[in-house]
């Protein structure tokens, strides 16, 4: 039997405790999967990706069953290009569900085998997001209860 391989791709600029809550439940379904750090020249990251994949590597240090990449591209192609059947995406709302749903039939329409899962958030993590993070990191808010403990970030907030 082949390894259920499954991709969970996002920026994750940064990597809050809603991703984390994503993989952990990802790991009781699948016996991979692989943190994709999508790459787009187009859009201006808090974190450079160098960064980001430090911080998911470092988080992830002891589960051999989480691999983390960066890609550019289509997340259909790479999904190809490591043998992973299914992506995985995490639902906080229902506007979440409609957004993911579009993205998730064009994704199987371009990769036939390819299966979309969605993981509902916890509801303790279900307000976090990247962009509230990186606008508290920026105004110097209180950021650190959304964050894994082992991101340590060294950015000046804006005055």
């Amino acid at each position: 039997m082949s390894n259920r391989v499954a991709v969970f791709p996002g920026t994750f600029d940064p990597f809050t405790n809603g991703h984390l809550d994503i993989v952990i439940k990802a790991l009781k379904l699948f016996d991979v999967v692989i943190v994709a750090i999508g790459h787009n020249a187009n859009k201006k990251h808090l974190f450079p990706l160098e960064k980001r994949l430090e911080w998911i590597k470092k988080i992830f240090a002891d589960e051999p069953k989480v691999k983390v990449h960066s890609y550019s591209g289509l997340t259909s192609e790479f999904c190809k290009k490591n043998n992973a059947d299914f992506i995985v995406r995490g639902l906080r709302t229902i506007y979440d569900f409609e957004y993911e749903k579009q993205i998730a039939r064009v994704n199987e329409h371009l990769n036939e085998g390819l299966l979309n899962v969605f993981l509902i958030s916890d509801e303790s993590v279900s307000s976090v997001s990247s962009t509230i993070v990186r606008d508290l990191i920026i105004y110097n808010g209180d950021y650190k209860s959304f964050i894994p403990k082992e991101i340590v970030i060294d950015v000046a907030p804006l005055q």
